[in-house]
Formats: structure tokens, sequence, C-alpha cells
């Protein structure tokens, strides 16, 4: 997950230096997305290995 996320902030990057806006501001807003879940996923992980011991 974190490597789409780090996939589409590139894009985003690339985008807007190039100066496709849309692109850009799509590309962003989908990696944040990718980014909440990845963080939502480890917490998550977390807890359930610290509730097994």
């Amino acid at each position: 997950m974190l490597r789409w996320t780090i996939t589409f902030v590139i894009i985003a990057i690339i985008a807007g230096v190039l100066g496709f806006g849309g692109i850009a501001g799509a590309s962003a807003g989908i990696a944040k997305i990718c980014f909440f879940i990845f963080l939502v996923l480890f917490i998550l992980s977390l807890l359930r290995g610290v509730m097994k011991k």
C-alpha cells in the first residue's frame, strides 16, 4: 500500500512540474487515500499483535 502511495506522489510531482494540474491533483488525492488506508491497516496490525500476547 505504501508503494502505491509513493508511486502516486511521484506521478503528482511530475505532472505538477509539467503543468498538468488536473492529473497532479487527482494523483495527490489518490496518494492521500492510499496513505490513510495504509495507516489504518498498520495500526490495526499493531493492535492485533499486542492483543495476541
